[in-house]
C-alpha cells in the first residue's frame, strides 16, 4: 500500500519559480511556504545567478533561510518536475487551448485524498507563466478575484496557494495567545451584588423598601457575562469608588 501525501507534506510538494526576477519576492516566497510547512523550492532560470544570496532575498525571506539554503537552480521546468506526478500551473491568461481552470479550494481538497506528489508552477512576475509551460500542467489554478483587478504579486500568489493546500492536508491546530481566564465562582459573584446593592442603597438608586427585582435581574447579568476573578476585582473595585464619591465632603 502506498504512503498516503497526509502523511509527509513536505516532501511531497514542491514550489517552482519561472524566471524570477525580484530576490524579494524569492525570499518572500520561502517564507510563505515555511510557515505552512513546505520547504522544497526550486528556481527555473531566475533573472540572477545569486538570487538566493542576495540581501533582498534573505531580508524578505525574515526567518525562512533554511528553505532558502535547501533551494535549488535548474535550467528547465522539465528538471524542476522531476518526481512530480501531479503540476498545477497557476495562470491568469485565458487560453484556448490547455489543461483545465479550476478556483484551488475544490481540487486541491480532491487532490489531498491522494497519494500524488505535487507541485506549484509559478510564472515570471512580468510576464506570468508560458503557454509551453501551462501546457506541461495537468491543472491551472485560478485564485478567485474581484473582477476588475486580479493582480496578485508572486509572493502573495505563493502564499495563498500554499495556505489552501495546507488547510486541505489537514491545517494547523491555533495556538493560544493567552491564558484563560480563571471564572469567577458562586460566592464570589454573590460577594460582588451584595456590594453594590449596598452602595446602590447608599446613593438612592436602590429602595430597599421596594427592590423589585433589581438585584436578581443583576444576578442574571453577571451569570451571563461569566466574569472571571479579575473582572469581579475590577467590579468591586468600582463600587467602592463610587461609595466614596457619594460621601459628604468631610466624612470619614
Amino acid at each position: 500500500m502506498q504512503p498516503s501525501i497526509l502523511a509527509t507534506p513536505a516532501e511531497s510538494t514542491r514550489f517552482v519559480l519561472l524566471n524570477t526576477s525580484h530576490g524579494g519576492n524569492v525570499g518572500a516566497a520561502a517564507r510563505a511556504m515555511k510557515v505552512m510547512g513546505f520547504a522544497d523550492l526550486v528556481l527555473v532560470q531566475p533573472r540572477f545567478a545569486d538570487v538566493l544570496t542576495q540581501p533582498d532575498t534573505l531580508a524578505m525571506a525574515s526567518g525562512a533561510v533554511d528553505v532558502l539554503e535547501g533551494a535549488r537552480i535548474v535550467p528547465s521546468l522539465a528538471e524542476a518536475l522531476d518526481g512530480i506526478t501531479w503540476a498545477c500551473a497557476t495562470a491568469m491568461t485565458p487560453r484556448d487551448f490547455g489543461p483545465p481552470t479550476v478556483a484551488p479550494r475544490d481540487h486541491l481538497a480532491q487532490l489531498a485524498q491522494g497519494t500524488q506528489r505535487v507541485a506549484f508552477v509559478f510564472g515570471a512576475e512580468r510576464t506570468g507563466m508560458a503557454n509551453a509551460d501551462v501546457y506541461r500542467c495537468h491543472v491551472c489554478l485560478s485564485i478567485p478575484t474581484h473582477p476588475d483587478y486580479g493582480s496578485l504579486n508572486l509572493a502573495q500568489a505563493v502564499q495563498v496557494l500554499a495556505y489552501e493546500w495546507r488547510q486541505a492536508l489537514g491545517g494547523f491546530g491555533v495556538q493560544p495567545r493567552t491564558t484563560d481566564a480563571r471564572r469567577a465562582d458562586a460566592r464570589a459573584v454573590e460577594g460582588l451584588l451584595a456590594h453594590w446593592q449596598q452602595v446602590l442603597q447608599d446613593i438612592g438608586f436602590l429602595d430597599p423598601a421596594a427592590p423589585k427585582k433589581l438585584m436578581p435581574r443583576l444576578n442574571q447579568l453577571l451569570n451571563r457575562a461569566e466574569l472571571s476573578t479579575e473582572e469581579v476585582h475590577i467590579l468591586r473595585g468600582m463600587a467602592r469608588a463610587v461609595a466614596d464619591s457619594a460621601k459628604p465632603e468631610g466624612s470619614d
